[in-house]
Order: C-alpha cells, then sequence, then structure tokens
C-alpha cells in the first residue's frame, strides 16, 4: 500500500473513555486497519510521534492509550497487576477500533502487549515487541533504570546510564533526558512484579513479531532466538541496526517500515 499524503490523513486527536474509575486520554490519528502503540517504562506515548504519523501515511489508524498518570489518564495506581494495563488497552480498542487491532509494544510496553494478547484474544490480531528484553537479563540495567529516572541524579551520571543502557553508540541519549515519570514507573514495575511471567510471555496464540535491536544490552545476541525457539513459527523476527534498547528515537522510520511490512502478512 502506497503512503497516504499528510494532507489526507485526519488530524491527530485527543479522546477520553471512561470506565468505571478509570479515564483513559487516547491520541487517535488515521485511518484503517488499528494499531495500538504502548511505550517503554515511565515514559509517555508521544515518545512515538514520528513512527505514529508515519504508520498512519501507511493507511492505519494508530491509537495511543496513555499510561495511567500521564496526560489525561487517570485511575488506580497501587496494587496493580498487568492485567489491570491490559485491561485499559482492551478497553480503548473496543471503543474506538473497528475490530482487533495489532499491538506494538516497546520495552515495558510488550509485556502489557502480550498480557492483552493473553486476556483479551479477540480484541488481538497480533503483537509486536520492540526492544524486548530476554527472559532473564543482568539486574544493573533495572538498576540503571532507577537513576536514569531519579532527578536528584547529577545529569551527566544520567547520560553516561542513558547512554550505555538505553542508546547505541553514536545515538544521541540527550533525547531521553527528561520525558520520566518516577511515579508512572514504579506503578508499572510493581505491578510487572505482581504478575507471573507465565501469565503474558506467551501472548495467547497470536502471531508475534520481535523487533530487535542490535546493540540491545536487554537482548545480547546469544538470546535473540529465545522467542522463536520456545514459541516456535508464529514468531517472525526483524533486527534493527545502530539501535539500542530506546530504539524508537533511534530508529523510527525502520520500525514503520518493519511493523508496515509485517502487518501486512497478517
Amino acid at each position: 500500500m502506497p503512503p497516504v499524503p499528510e494532507h489526507r490523513l485526519p488530524s491527530r486527536r485527543r479522546v477520553l473513555l471512561s470506565r468505571a474509575a478509570v479515564t483513559l486520554d487516547v491520541i487517535v490519528e488515521g485511518a484503517g486497519a488499528p494499531i495500538v502503540l504502548l511505550p517503554s517504562l515511565g515514559r509517555d506515548s508521544q515518545d512515538y510521534d514520528e513512527v505514529a504519523a508515519g504508520l498512519a501515511t501507511r493507511g492505519f489508524e494508530v491509537l495511543r492509550p496513555q499510561p495511567r498518570g500521564l496526560g489525561g489518564s487517570r485511575g488506580p495506581m497501587h496494587g496493580l497487576t498487568l492485567r489491570d494495563f491490559a485491561d485499559d488497552v482492551a478497553f480503548a480498542i473496543e471503543s474506538l477500533a473497528a475490530g482487533p487491532a495489532l499491538i506494538v509494544g516497546h520495552a515495558f510496553g510488550n509485556w502489557v502487549a502480550r498480557m492483552t494478547a493473553s486476556a483479551h484474544p479477540a480484541r488481538v490480531r497480533g503483537v509486536v515487541v520492540a526492544a524486548a528484553a530476554a527472559k532473564r537479563y543482568p539486574p544493573q540495567l533495572t538498576a540503571n533504570i532507577r537513576r536514569i529516572v531519579d532527578p536528584s541524579v547529577p545529569e551527566a551520571e544520567r547520560l553516561r546510564l542513558l547512554q550505555e543502557t538505553f542508546f547505541a553508540p553514536g545515538n544521541d541519549a540527550s533525547v531521553w533526558l527528561d520525558g520520566w515519570h518516577p511515579a508512572v514507573r514504579d506503578s508499572q514495575f510493581a505491578a510487572h512484579q505482581a504478575t507471573p511471567q507465565g501469565d503474558w510471555w506467551s501472548a495467547g496464540a497470536v502471531p508475534l513479531l520481535d523487533l530487535q535491536a542490535a546493540a540491545d544490552p536487554f537482548l545480547p545476541p546469544d538470546r535473540r532466538h529465545e522467542l522463536r525457539e520456545e514459541l516456535g513459527e508464529r514468531v517472525s523476527v526483524a533486527l534493527i541496526e545502530n539501535a539500542s534498547h530506546a530504539l524508537i528515537p533511534e530508529q523510527p522510520r525502520r520500525v514503520v517500515e518493519e511493523v508496515a511490512r509485517w502487518a501486512a502478512t497478517l
């Protein structure tokens, strides 16, 4: 499908959805087959601005439900599991999409995407796990993230940790010095810890694209075949060079290309 000229795209807009004690602020743009974009730990879905615009020009309706605590999204932040966040995503799909959606989950977001596919299979037609960590990874990386999101840590130290934890050599890590939300990060990580890995790891039975970053310390080269070896042929693999765990700000055009290419095969 050729790209849609930007002047013919529906404008980017915000939609507020409410259910029980939860309000979801959803950024919507484009028209066509639905794609949901879920951001990394403690970060805003506006990290995806360039990717969302690129997918919209390729004929997709792009939905970005803001995580609880960000934008206009509100809801309980404590005592949660990944199932609570998955229920939010499924509600956004049910409310705004004409049919099941492809979900792209970046880093932490891939856990929520896979939980959504496991808990709400009728709402999901495929999952892209973007810069997903291996089943086990060095705990020092989690410690690095805690310091990166801590505003009391000197900026030079935060920048050094950002570079070695999230960005490939030569890529500008300073673009992520801002945009961290410690309270959201704490809520999300606690929900992850409260959820057995087996509840979400397999992503139900939907097709998966394992979109890997070549310099990602969370997924070293000897672990790159882990997901496909465990889950079989429903897993496709694509490797993006000159990117690390951040991936989205490092190689947005390549992300768009790989997601659109894979979506066309479903």
